[in-house]
């Protein structure tokens, strides 16, 4: 038996964090789910994105273990256990660090080792990601690539996952909710 994965899209302070954290709270308390682990793939590389992951520190509660992970979040995944669930936040930052600091080969290869994660996984998984293909066509070469890479992603995800919903000022829309 695998485990349960979700999708939770939206754009920048849309409530997609929050929304995520409220349901893995709301299993623990009424499923099988015992543990909350909490996989923060933010790095503080400036003073903006500093005061961003201590807002998130500070609102997040004592229930979860958490793992301050960029990169490497596939064997986290793959490791869960039926009664875990994981918070993956979120997935943008994960492909900007896949797109800005390692080869396009390793990038490549750990999307894949994610998406076979998420595919065998035993335990609950939920993955934030900004829905960035909105707005105009970027004028740069990186900025075109990450639009690009991030669609995909997100539709790679939305086919693996079980449900998938869409954040817009703080209200979700379900987009895809299968039974489990």
């Amino acid at each position: 038996m695998t485990g349960r994965v979700e999708l939770i899209i939206g754009g920048a302070r849309s409530g997609k964090s929050a929304l995520a954290e409220r349901r893995a709270e709301q299993w623990l308390s009424a499923s099988s789910v015992k543990e909350l682990i909490y996989i923060a793939t933010a790095q503080s590389k400036d003073e903006e994105m500093a005061a961003r992951i201590a807002h998130h520190q500070a609102t997040r509660t004592e229930l979860w273990q958490v793992h301050e992970v960029p990169w490497e979040i596939a064997e986290l995944i793959s490791q869960l256990a039926p009664e875990q669930c994981a918070l993956v936040d979120c997935l943008t930052l994960w492909l900007t660090y896949g797109l800005c600091e390692v080869s396009e080969k390793e990038f490549y290869s750990n999307k894949r080792k994610l998406l076979d994660a998420l595919k065998t996984t035993q335990g609950r998984v939920i993955l934030v990601s900004n829905e960035v293909g909105h707005g105009i066509v970027p004028l740069g070469v990186l900025s075109r690539r990450f639009v690009d890479e991030s669609g995909w992603l997100n539709q790679d995800i939305a086919t693996v996952a079980k449900r998938v919903d869409f954040v817009m000022a703080g209200l979700p829309l379900n987009l895809k909710s299968e039974r489990k």
